[in-house]
């Protein structure tokens, strides 16, 4: 019979295409893993990776049956923490993962919110991009992640989305574009943005926030984070999209630049993810709430300052 063990072992090995490595990652000795992955071929009649004196190259039935693990040992994670949780009398623990364009913003104004209406909950923050992100949720490292939608992702991820998230124009003192009170998709065509480097999610939305139009990104620069596109406006250098939670959170505050509305964008979708077979669905549900009130007491505070 295949073991939850065996899994382990095949996801590992597919992880790190290295039987030593994967021996460290399981807390187990080489011979222990190849012996376990053996008997798994055995079991299964089928063989999960092509093993040479240098090298390791996993069959693509052995790919297939690692993406397969992943999703059972997530599921046997999801099991082990409900049954702690009932052992722990009401005490939880959730994992949450977060991209650096939205929880930097909202999660200093949510923890209040979050500690009082959940005392007994302990909060685990991890800051990653995307994709990471929902590596990290498929395979049980992480139980909730707060991400920015479109963007796709498996079958057995669950979202909801919180809040529609729009852009406002960052411009220097004195750009063209900054004496307009509003700014379209045409007054854009024909200039290069300044963006958040690949890899993140903003990256791709700003490019795409009009509809029907493509804009263009400068490639000579690629910024690793918000602030530093903040910076590079300012000394004016380019011009960028930023999202108003952002901006409602205070990040252009300290600077001089302009902030202009930007007319007939598609806004970005933030929104929680986990996977459909947690057990902690309701309990994601009621921390989406405390999100949503803390957005609305950031963008109440932003209009009154």
């Amino acid at each position: 019979m295949t073991t939850v063990r065996q899994l382990r072992f095949l996801v590992a090995l597919d992880d790190t295409q290295n039987f030593s490595r994967a021996a460290e990652l399981c807390h187990v000795t080489q011979s222990t893993l190849s012996t376990g992955l053996k008997e798994l071929e055995d079991q299964l009649g089928v063989q999960v990776a092509e093993r040479t004196r240098h090298s390791v190259l996993m069959t693509s039935v052995g790919q297939d049956l690692a993406e397969r693990a992943r999703n059972i040992l997530a599921e046997v994670q999801d099991l082990e923490d409900r049954a702690h949780r009932e052992k722990a009398a009401g005490a939880t623990a959730v994992r949450m993962g977060m991209i650096p364009t939205v929880g930097p913003y909202l999660m200093p104004r949510a923890m209040p919110l979050l500690r009082k209406a959940f005392p007994d909950t302990k909060l685990y923050l991890r800051e990653e991009l995307t994709d990471p992100l929902v590596a990290g949720l498929t395979e049980g490292r992480l139980d909730l992640l707060l991400i920015a939608l479109p963007h796709t992702l498996p079958p057995q991820i669950e979202t909801e989305i919180l809040f529609s998230d729009g852009y406002l124009l960052a411009t220097p003192k004195g750009h063209p574009l900054g004496n307009r009170a509003t700014t379209g998709a045409e007054d854009l065509m024909d200039r290069q943005l300044l963006l958040l480097e690949r890899g993140h999610c903003l990256q791709r939305h700003a490019l795409s926030s009009f509809p029907n139009v493509t804009l263009e990104e400068d490639p000579s620069f690629a910024a690793t984070s918000l602030a530093t596109l903040v910076a590079m406006v300012e000394e004016d250098l380019g011009i960028t999209l930023l999202p108003k939670l952002a901006v409602d959170a205070g990040i252009s505050k300290g600077h001089s630049l302009h902030l202009g509305r930007l007319d007939g964008t598609c806004p970005r979708q933030v929104a929680l993810a986990w996977r459909r077979s947690a057990a902690s669905a309701g309990l994601f549900r009621r921390i989406g709430d405390c999100l949503r009130e803390a957005r609305a007491v950031l963008e109440r505070d932003a209009a009154t300052a």
